[in-house]
């Protein structure tokens, strides 16, 4: 039996609400903390935990200071590259959820008489090009790369199409992070 959307609508804030609760309980537990310092221990397979690290709004921090120290005393091109490979994966995670099932429930939702005005917005021809572009510059900036990647994933981006961009994108962030150690 398929979830009315007020259900789905309750089972998504649910999740949220358990997943701020989760990430604040492991930010304050020391056992967590002393996990994720001892990561640098495991090399590259902590570089590929970083990078998916590197995605989440919430363990974005995280996953920066994780690659810092990994360059520290790893390869920094392997370090990149096994960062990207872990962001990389965890952006078609959350692209690929968003395109099967989000993108299903918005679509129902709009369909309701009472939306119709935007519905009739979603089909326009400037809002065809304008949402993948406004969540490519989403995606591509410092804002969390939750909001970019579902904007890319309502619009009709292709998913090899948003392979690249997320390549482009983490390997970007991956130099800075990594290269900023240089600065230092």
């Amino acid at each position: 039996m398929a979830k009315t959307i007020h259900q789905q609508k309750h089972h998504n804030i649910l999740m949220l609400f358990l997943g701020v609760a989760l990430a604040i309980f492991l930010a304050k537990n020391q056992t967590f903390n002393n996990f994720l310092l001892s990561l640098g221990q495991y090399g590259y397979i902590s570089a590929v935990v970083a990078g998916a690290m590197f995605v989440c709004t919430f363990t974005v921090a995280t996953g920066a200071l994780i690659i810092f120290t990994l360059a520290k005393t790893l390869s920094p091109i392997e370090i990149i590259l096994c960062g990207m490979v872990g962001a990389v994966i965890f952006d078609m995670c959350i692209y690929k959820t968003i395109k099967n099932t989000v993108d299903k429930d918005i679509m129902e939702a709009f369909n309701n008489p009472r939306f119709s005005h935007f519905k009739k917005i979603l089909h326009t021809k400037y809002f065809a090009w304008m949402m993948p572009l406004i969540g490519l510059i989403v995606f591509l900036s410092p804002l969390p790369d939750e909001l970019g990647i579902s904007l890319l994933g309502l619009s009709k981006l292709k998913t090899y199409q948003f392979f690249l961009i997320s390549i482009f994108n983490h390997a970007l962030g991956m130099i800075l992070v990594v290269f900023s150690l240089k600065l230092l």
